[in-house]
């Protein structure tokens, strides 16, 4: 019982600190935006094919500001 307490406790941490990591990020390019804009993480905006998109006509291209 304690193994799968473990488990759910790291996974949650894990998360977590996911989330943290992305907040830091956004925090980092607000102070800093001569580095460029912040890049929200798409499901599929970086990805090829077959590596779990449904293909590149699946992704909606990036609109680049004006």
């Amino acid at each position: 019982m304690i193994k799968y307490l473990v488990t759910i406790g790291l996974i949650f941490a894990i998360l977590a600190g996911g989330i943290a990591v992305q907040a830091l990020y956004r925090r980092f390019a607000a102070r800093h935006p001569e580095l460029g804009p912040f890049r929200e993480e798409k499901g599929c905006g970086s990805c090829s094919a077959g590596s779990g998109c449904g293909g590149a006509s699946s992704c909606l291209p990036v609109r680049q500001p004006d």
